[in-house]
């Protein structure tokens, strides 16, 4: 079974897409994530299910000196809350200080990954946590114009992120599986850094330093219905 939202990558293709992108590879192809302005959260009823924070993750992907930059975060915490079979309300919190880089050497380990963490990007010693408060959930449909690379959609998840202090609302396909006691989502989006304040060298005329506004995010999550 698969974990509960496969935005694989919600939290993490955020954060390292949001630091790494160039003009030489073209960034990880996710769906389109909607962003607009912060929405009121879901008012959330039923059964508790706790996200299992040691068998989820988030991943991300960014684009940088003419290659792909993988990486991943832990959560904190999260949970979900489920009635008469479906999701009400919901939400995850992302330690941005767990910040692992796939990719191995001193490079990425020593100095990748601190920049990353920087004021440049996410500012980690200032903003510790990122968040994801769902407002909506509602049955996505295909019908040839509305598609997903996420093989078995089956929901549309809208849900207010907060990063660096500031909150977007986005909108994405996942597919979400739901029994009696565990609850397992997958997603696959990309989302423009720049809505979170995140302008690091997104500027064309630095060439081959230049770093996309695209981030893959890659959402892993498991949950399991509480008592």
């Amino acid at each position: 079974m698969k974990p509960l939202f496969s935005l694989k990558s919600a939290g993490l293709a955020l954060v390292a897409g949001l630091a790494l992108a160039s003009c030489n590879e073209a960034p990880k192809e996710g769906d389109k994530a909607t962003i607009t302005d912060q929405k009121t959260a879901a008012d959330a009823s039923g059964q508790t299910f706790v996200i299992d924070t040691a068998a989820s993750l988030v991943e991300f992907t960014g684009n940088g000196v003419g290659k792909n930059h993988p990486g991943t975060f832990h959560l904190n915490s999260g949970s979900v809350s489920v009635a008469n079979n479906q999701i009400t309300g919901g939400e995850f919190v992302i330690d941005i200080n767990s910040l692992t880089m796939k990719e191995q050497g001193e490079m990425f380990q020593t100095k990748l990954r601190p920049h990353l963490l920087s004021g440049d990007f996410f500012d980690a010693e200032k903003f510790g946590t990122a968040k994801f408060e769902i407002t909506k959930v509602e049955p996505f449909k295909s019908d040839g114009k509305d598609t997903s690379l996420v093989q078995g959609a089956n929901f549309s998840v809208s849900g207010n992120f907060t990063l660096k202090g500031v909150t977007k609302n986005i909108t994405f396909p996942a597919r979400i599986e739901l029994d009696e006691n565990t609850m397992e989502a997958e997603a696959n989006f990309n989302i423009d850094r720049r809505q979170w304040q995140m302008n690091y060298g997104n500027d064309k005329t630095l060439g081959d330093k230049f770093i996309s506004e695209t981030v893959n995010i890659e959402l892993d999550l498991e949950a399991k219905k509480q008592g």
